[in-house]
């Protein structure tokens, strides 16, 4: 572990030399990847210079105490001791954390589904509700969301919805979402009071590069047709809306939202892509032991993963066993607590497995 440590510190002032140097400074492509990555060490080498400063005043302490000829020097000295030895024990912790190699998925941008599930209308409000709950945690963030195709329902809500959302960290703090949520609740059109559990499903997919999923022309069918429901006159008197079919896989995404062709066809690229990259991640993690397989963040978009209980304003999360009476500030897009409590669940899981 030490070595890791030594081994930081040493990039991390490599670092500070090339990013000084005129020739980087003068390209920002390769300054904004330096500085990235000085960032992402420079919490490690400070937590390891607290941690040295500490070894050297034990060090000190347990020669004081060793010479023993000053008995009130010895008093402070011992005192000093316990509090940098727990101090020391608090921050290699800390450091097991820090050297758990990062997702590199995390700073991506993504791709957000959500599918209206069992509950009929009632799972489609929910679906609407959860939409809203996401577009304002995005907007806290100060991230981009772009709308990608939507199905609405006549009552409100949606049937599904899929939209990109660009910013910093995006899918390391959306990856948890992904899943099936339940909801407990009254619904609109119940006029007993009964209470009725509706359920849809989120999938956050990471968004992929060019080189990671290959896509041939010639494996691709677009069909092109006029649009149909809600968007206006615009909207649907032209052949605008696009339907794009991977024939290896039979994977059919269609996308109407916009007026332009050629833009509804690039969403639609762009969804199928995250689509195929999902596929093959998950043949991948497929292939991974149950050990090492996190039950946090696996991506499983089967997996109920949350309920919301709204006559008890209560949100729970089953895999974590977390509850929490906030339902009404969680669905305003306060997710932050939910999202510390995940990240400290999969750290754990990780250190876990590295032992």
């Amino acid at each position: 572990m030490f070595k890791k440590l030594e081994a930081a510190e040493i990039r991390n002032q490599e670092l500070s030399t090339l990013l000084s140097d005129p020739k980087v400074a003068n390209n920002p492509k390769e300054f904004a990847k330096l500085a990235k990555e000085q960032s992402s060490l420079q919490e490690l080498v400070d937590v390891f210079n607290e941690y040295r400063q500490l070894e050297a005043g034990v060090t000190d302490a347990q020669e004081i105490l060793a010479d023993g000829s000053d008995k009130e020097l010895c008093e402070l000295a011992e005192i000093e001791l316990a509090e940098n030895q727990a101090g020391m024990e608090t921050l290699l912790e800390k450091i097991k954390v820090l050297l758990i190699p990062k997702d590199p998925m995390d700073d991506r941008n993504v791709l957000m589904e959500i599918r209206a599930g069992t509950g009929g209308d009632e799972a489609g409000l929910f679906a609407g509700d959860l939409y809203r709950m996401y577009l304002r945690y995005i907007e806290s963030k100060n991230w981009k969301i772009d709308m990608m195709s939507s199905n609405p329902q006549g009552i409100g809500g949606f049937k599904e919805i899929i939209f990109g959302v660009k910013g910093q960290g995006a899918y390391g703090m959306l990856k948890y979402e992904s899943g099936v949520h339940r909801v407990q609740r009254v619904p609109q059109t119940e006029t007993s009071g009964r209470i009725h559990t509706s359920a849809a499903s989120v999938a956050v997919l990471p968004e992929p590069e060019a080189v990671d999923v290959d896509i041939h022309a010639n494996e691709l069918k677009i069909d092109v047709y006029r649009s149909s429901g809600p968007g206006g006159q615009s909207v649907n008197t032209t052949d605008s809306a696009v339907r794009i079919t991977h024939v290896p896989t039979g994977m059919v995404v269609t996308c109407q939202d916009e007026k332009s062709q050629h833009k509804n066809k690039a969403k639609a690229l762009t969804v199928l892509r995250a689509r195929l990259y999902e596929k093959k991640m998950a043949e991948k993690n497929a292939e991974i032991s149950d050990a090492r397989r996190s039950m946090v963040s696996t991506g499983d978009r089967s997996a109920k993963i949350r309920t919301f209980n709204f006559p008890q304003n209560r949100v729970t999360d089953h895999r974590i066993s977390l509850t929490l009476y906030k339902l009404n500030t969680i669905l305003e897009g306060d997710l932050d607590e939910l999202n510390e409590h995940l990240k400290m669940a999969e750290r754990a899981e990780k250190l876990k497995s590295d032992d």
